[in-house]
């Protein structure tokens, strides 16, 4: 095909500091290398933060520095825009949608977002929280199609926020499985002696990690607990860790390159969050053969480890590869740390971590991603359905 027969691609994300959503994007850049027979792909990272993901080396990147202010996000995404001119746009986190749904306001481009959290429960409550939120219902049902990451993430999109049903579709983040497998076989970065149970995400108030050392504490087990991550919590949890008594046995090494040596060597994974988009360590956790203990939190882990809905589940509830607990309680989550660290169904319950992380692969996550962004492309769906599908059978032969 020619190239000035190509279509515009722009993706746009806050930065590419770490994080699971930073993470999704660059595995998602990385993985479309045979759409660029039909897209020439450009990268907008809003604000200059050190960047923790590698993206390809042919893909072009603006970096801005709005230093996480919306307006300024608008303002910058927008002139951008207007200079490339794209086809289509597609965004992640709430301001980088925001923004884009605004900077496309008026123009071609077909504006697709992808909300990678539980909206309701990430926005909170307070006037903040009810400035974001009406912000979230004037802007998102404007855009060309939303993207969610979780049938939880839909529900409340549709139901809080004004978005239609039928202009939704449910992705799950994917998992490169060849990748943590490589990167799970080299040595940890971290000097930890005996059994340890690990925990991963940004050391904010939503992840509950005092909740966790809290729970770690009641659970008598024996060994380590490990925290990979940073944020604005860590002196908190610093002072609880000291006044517990567990300054030897809790360990915060802040983030790390290679998360997966350290996952593969541990003897179960725990999120205790009170809200999740699609928990990105969970899985991830999973695909090392890691058993989960994780909170009933929206959204995500109910549908992952026990596929059904987080509002029929009550109480402690086990699946083959790990249990559900009710959210922010420490007694029930060290009850379940305690039953999944049970080493006499560790190798069960590794087995079905893994087959159960095998359904979010990254091809059939791109696939779909690239399904849409088609769609988006086009004013006459049907049409373009057929070429996106006869493109992605044809993409299939190449990567098979």
């Amino acid at each position: 095909m020619a190239a000035q027969s190509r279509k515009k691609a722009l993706f746009v994300i806050n930065s590419l500091a770490g994080g699971g959503a930073e993470r999704v994007m660059t595995t998602l850049l990385c993985a479309s290398d045979h759409w660029r027979d039909r897209y020439d792909m450009s990268l907008a990272l809003l604000d200059r933060e050190a960047v923790a993901y590698t993206t390809p080396d042919w893909l072009e990147t603006i970096q801005f520095d709005c230093r996480g202010g919306l307006l300024p996000s608008i303002l910058a995404l927008r002139r951008l825009v207007s200079r490339l001119r794209p086809d289509v746009t597609l965004s992640f986190l709430t301001r980088a949608n925001v923004a884009n749904v605004l900077a496309t306001s008026g123009r071609d481009a077909a504006c697709i977002i992808s909300e990678r959290v539980n909206s309701s429960a990430h926005l909170g409550e307070g006037i903040r929280a009810f400035s974001g939120k009406a912000l979230v219902r004037a802007t998102y049902p404007r855009a060309r199609h939303v993207i969610a990451v979780s049938n939880g993430v839909a529900q409340d999109l549709t139901q809080n926020f004004s978005v239609r049903s039928t202009n939704i579709s449910v992705i799950s983040n994917p998992v490169d499985h060849e990748l943590i497998a490589r990167m799970g076989a080299e040595l940890p970065g971290l000097a930890i002696t005996g059994e340890y149970i690990v925990a991963a995400g940004r050391l904010v108030p939503n992840k509950n990690f005092n909740m966790l050392i809290d729970a770690f504490a009641r659970s008598d087990l024996p060994g380590s607990l490990v925290i990979l991550g940073e944020g604005p919590m860590r002196e908190a949890l610093e002072a609880q860790v000291r006044q517990l008594g567990l300054a030897d046995r809790v360990c915060l090494p802040g983030f790390i390159d290679n998360p997966f040596a350290v996952l593969k060597r541990a003897s179960l994974f725990a999120l205790s969050s009170n809200a999740e988009g699609f928990p990105n360590g969970l899985v991830e956790a999973l695909a090392c053969g890691l058993p989960v203990v994780a909170t009933n939190c929206a959204s995500g882990p109910a549908e992952i480890l026990l596929n059904r809905r987080r509002e029929t589940i009550h109480g402690i509830v086990h699946g083959p590869a790990g249990a559900v607990v009710p959210p922010n309680n420490p007694s029930a989550f060290a009850t379940a740390l305690c039953a999944i660290h049970d080493p006499a169904m560790r190798e069960a319950r590794g087995a079905a971590a893994i087959e159960l992380s095998r359904k979010f692969s990254v091809e059939r996550t791109t696939d779909r991603y690239w399904e849409i962004i088609e769609n988006a492309t086009t004013s006459r769906p049907k049409a373009v359905a057929s070429r996106a599908e006869a493109h992605l059978a044809a993409a299939s032969k190449r990567l098979s």
